[in-house]
């Protein structure tokens, strides 16, 4: 009879999305990827002062991994969409007013669109990686701006956009990730999960 060595396998990782954004749920999938599971992380969203965008954006990414429960054998995925127009961070608008203030802001110039992502390894090592995509919007009517304002699109959006839907006919010039603009940067997303140990092809 031949001896055989028996090891107990490991256990497979699973995957938590700290997040309940449909859009980073749906881009997740594009990865062949479905989380086990959802999860809000709970922080202050609020610029620290003089804080840089590509700072914040990092840290957000990282506090709302962290901010989400984990265990032994999961892994961790949390992004941060920020949008920046020279120094100037615009987070999400307060209401119809501050809309238009953001879409007069982008209207004709360039801005930074920064997405960070976050992963918290089974091991408890923190990854962060960061896309920064410059978007340059053509110079919007102000009839233009109040129609989409009426949509209702760019509520809850970081600086009052979504590109995914109508505001993608506003952009006339992009250069970097567009998936990074929606949500969720892919390329490196999927750098960090198989950095962090998570089976893809």
């Amino acid at each position: 009879m031949t001896d055989r060595l028996e090891t107990a396998s490991a256990p497979v990782a699973t995957l938590v999305l700290a997040s309940t954004s449909p859009r980073r749920l749906e881009l997740l999938g594009r990865l062949g990827l479905v989380p086990d599971r959802l999860a809000a992380p709970d922080i202050d969203e609020t610029p620290l002062p003089a804080e840089a965008a590509r700072d914040y954006a990092q840290r957000l990414a990282l506090g709302k991994a962290r901010a989400v429960a984990r265990g032994a054998d999961e892994i961790v995925l949390a992004g941060d969409t920020t949008i920046a127009v020279g120094p100037r961070i615009l987070g999400k608008p307060e209401d119809a007013t501050d809309l238009r203030r953001m879409l007069r802001l982008l209207s004709g110039r360039r801005h930074h669109c920064l997405s960070a992502v976050c992963v918290i390894g089974r091991d408890g090592r923190e990854r962060v990686r960061l896309s920064d995509t410059i978007i340059a919007f053509r110079p919007l009517t102000p009839a233009e701006i109040d129609a989409y304002v009426a949509t209702g699109e760019g509520m809850g959006k970081a600086g009052g956009y979504a590109i995914q839907g109508r505001a993608e006919a506003f952009i006339r010039f992009l250069h970097g990730s567009h998936s990074g603009v929606v949500g969720l940067p892919l390329t490196e997303t999927r750098a960090l999960l198989r950095a962090a140990g998570l089976p893809l092809a």
